[in-house]
């Protein structure tokens, strides 16, 4: 390889290039490096790599990784927090290769750093998009699902309730004051259910105006008691740009079992709320659907 044409490249390059000796001593720094730690060749080189760039809690660990890399002659890839020259963090995906000499032992790791904080931020955005329901903000369906099968699994050592939710007079809202009204009274049903929620509980929107909330190690009795308070939070009037809405709301529960399916829970607990909604609809007074 030209020798030339590789300095070339360690030092234009962004990522950041590193060699230490197998007991933390930095070798060779270049000049994306120095940008980042601000610090100059001469307060790099010599200097052990756990006092410039590496986050306190992780110097042990990085320390003990250089070492066996280069007692063992094989270093693997890893992500960790670096420090830059004011203090704060960035999330560097490191290529580490172990270095030998002329007689084939290891001496030295080379890492080429890349800087993903704002790639992984990113995709945590997505992540958390691809969970959410976009117009109240709670979990989605498919969040819900995920949940509920984790706390059904075989193993699990406790019975987890579920309460599904469906809005009466909702559609009415919708029809006589349009959409947006209709979209704010999700919200604040949603805010609401939120508000009523126990620690370690999950609401979210199934989709329309249908919310469930997942209630892990509830009873009948506890489900009853939190469907009876969420009737009344639900129930109260909504601001809205159109003057106080008022919509009722149907609940039916079920508990799951470990081993249980989720579409065995949700299609209990949706029953159970029909029956509750044939119950209200048969009531004078009450709103319809």
């Amino acid at each position: 390889m030209d020798g030339r044409l590789a300095l070339e490249f360690v030092e234009g390059t962004d990522a950041l290039v590193c060699v230490v000796d197998g007991e933390g001593r930095i070798l060779l720094a270049n000049p994306a490096l120095q940008r980042l730690t601000g610090r100059t060749p001469d307060q790099l080189l010599g200097y052990c790599f756990v006092d410039v760039y590496v986050v306190p809690e992780h110097r042990e660990l990085a320390l003990d990784a250089v070492a066996r890399a280069v007692a063992t002659g094989r270093a693997h890839p890893q992500e960790g927090d670096w420090l830059t020259a004011d203090g704060s963090r960035r999330l560097i995906s490191m290529q580490n290769n172990v270095l030998t000499g002329p007689d084939g032992r290891p001496y030295a790791v080379a890492c080429v750093g890349i800087d993903v904080t704002d790639q992984r931020r990113r995709e945590a955005q997505l992540s958390e998009r691809a969970r959410t329901d976009r117009l109240t903000g709670i979990p989605n369906r498919g969040t819900f699902f995920e949940e509920l099968a984790g706390h059904l699994d075989p193993a699990a050592d406790r019975v987890c309730g579920v309460l599904f939710c469906d809005l009466d007079g909702f559609k009415s809202v919708n029809d006589v004051h349009g959409h947006a009204v209709g979209d704010a009274v999700l919200v604040e049903v949603a805010t609401r259910l939120r508000a009523m929620a126990a620690p370690g509980h999950l609401v979210a929107r199934l989709g329309g105006d249908e919310f469930v909330v997942l209630c892990p190690g509830s009873d009948e009795p506890a489900l009853a008691a939190l469907a009876a308070a969420a009737r009344r939070r639900v129930g109260a009037p909504v601001p809205t740009a159109a003057g106080p809405v008022a919509v009722g709301v149907s609940i039916g529960s079920a508990v799951g079992r470990p081993g249980e399916s989720p579409d065995e829970v949700i299609t209990r607990a949706d029953r159970a709320m029909y029956g509750a909604k044939t119950r209200r609809h048969r009531s004078p007074g009450r709103p319809p659907d």
